[in-house]
């Protein structure tokens, strides 16, 4: 496998995986909104092809997938982890507006994404891919305030289940990471308002991608969870 789109590129865990696939030799897709941060990260890296798309557009992914493989020949593995966390709020409080706008990004846009990856695996020659969703912590367990986030991660893992079964049949492997708080610009919003958060080097969400994408299609990490050693999930009350 030699061929990666990541969606949500331009910053955080997004950035770091596709540092970490293009240190390796990898062809690297960069989905985001912001172009400028794309082009930064391409910049002086041959195998890093720029790909400007909001991931809840299908006719923008749709062309963001056609000029991947225009140019990298195949898809072998998508990573699909763009998200945002949405209203910090009481569920009285959010706004539906707020609570569609969270839903259109980290659940319609992960379909748009996963639905085109699954449709140019099954067809490429030979057949099959990966698919890796972003899931997170609050796929399991939510914070306080969060029903939005919270909402859409427990989506993302029926997703993840329902492409992984789906995929059987066309050698296409699916599986999710549960990633808690890394040290990404989300978290960091996060962490202002609570200072004594404990958070770990984005770096090692990056690493434990590479891992689930680097084996044989006969093998899938269905679900891992890598967070701070020190983060209250185990044992909370």
């Amino acid at each position: 496998m030699t061929s990666i789109l990541i969606t949500g590129a331009s910053s955080g865990i997004g950035r770091a995986t596709a540092e970490a696939f293009l240190a390796e030799g990898w062809t690297v897709g960069l989905v985001a909104r912001r172009a400028e941060r794309l082009r930064e990260i391409a910049a002086g890296q041959g195998k890093a092809i720029p790909l400007p798309a909001d991931v809840s557009d299908p006719g923008a992914m749709q062309a963001a997938f056609d000029q991947f493989i225009g140019e990298a020949g195949r898809l072998d593995v998508l990573f699909n982890n763009a998200g945002i966390f949405g209203p910090s709020a009481s569920p009285d409080e959010v706004r539906v507006e707020d609570f569609d706008q969270v839903m259109a990004v980290n659940l319609r846009g992960m379909f748009i994404a996963a639905r085109l990856a699954f449709a140019q695996m099954r067809r490429q020659s030979p057949q099959g891919g990966r698919i890796i969703n972003n899931g997170s912590i609050s796929a399991h367990v939510p914070r306080e305030n969060s029903i939005c986030y919270t909402t859409s991660k427990h989506a993302v893992t029926g997703l993840t289940r329902s492409l992984s079964l789906d995929g059987r049949a066309f050698d296409i492997a699916c599986g999710q990471i549960d990633i808690g708080n890394a040290e990404s610009e989300l978290v960091a919003d996060l962490k202002a308002r609570q200072p004594d958060m404990q958070t770990m080097d984005v770096a090692d969400a990056a690493r434990s991608v590479l891992h689930m994408a680097q084996l044989p299609l006969s093998a899938n990490v269905q679900f891992m969870t890598v967070m701070a050693t020190r983060m209250p999930y185990i044992g909370r009350g």
